[in-house]
């Protein structure tokens, strides 16, 4: 007997916010606040949110990247380094409010 799967679940499903901003000159902040307890510990727990994973669909070093998971928040925050300082030349997005589009596509 085989068990049932879980089928695969879109993150914005999960978390209906899901956002980014600076932390600093350096580094980004990515925000994600999940719909209740379950949808949380389905993110927790899944490879796609870990911080290996996460480094790699923003293209930095896994070592650079810190998670933190807050149960009681219902939330898993992820730090981890700007490509262009804040206001350098070439930095598009000055606030870091528009780093959060590759967390879209991304599935559980």
């Amino acid at each position: 007997m085989t068990e049932p799967t879980t089928a695969l679940v879109a993150l914005t499903e999960l978390a209906p916010v899901i956002r980014s901003k600076n932390a600093g000159p350096t580094l980004l902040t990515l925000d994600l606040f999940f719909r209740d307890a379950q949808a949380f510990e389905r993110a927790a727990s899944s490879p796609a949110l870990q911080a290996d994973a996460v480094a790699h669909l923003y293209r930095c070093p896994a070592q650079a990247v810190q998670r933190f998971a807050l149960p009681g928040m219902g939330a898993i925050k992820f730090t981890l380094p700007r490509r262009v300082c804040a206001g350098s030349p070439g930095d598009g997005d000055v606030y870091g409010a528009q780093q959060h589009g590759p967390l879209l596509e991304v599935w559980l």
